[in-house]
């Protein structure tokens, strides 16, 4: 009778760790989904993040490319003006 009761309980308690497995196994599976789709979405954002800082730095450059080369045509003016009085 003991033999019986106890080959009941080693039975009961194996199936209980092997559904215990299994939703580990399904938290595990959620959790590595969650990552993937977080490293996902911060990839994208970085990528935004790299697009607009680059059309940032083209604007500056192209903004100071044209200051300088409205001084130059300044300078450029009055010099003229000056030398022709």
């Amino acid at each position: 009778m003991r033999k019986i009761i106890l080959a009941a309980a080693i039975a009961g308690a194996a199936l209980s760790v092997a559904a215990c497995s299994q939703n580990t196994e399904d938290a595990t599976s959620e959790a590595a989904d969650s990552a993937a789709a977080d490293a996902a979405a911060n990839a994208d954002a970085a990528a935004g993040a790299v697009t607009d800082a680059a059309t940032d730095a083209a604007a500056a450059t192209s903004e100071a490319v044209d200051g300088d080369t409205t001084a130059a045509t300044t300078t450029t003016t009055e010099t003229t003006t000056t030398a022709a009085q």
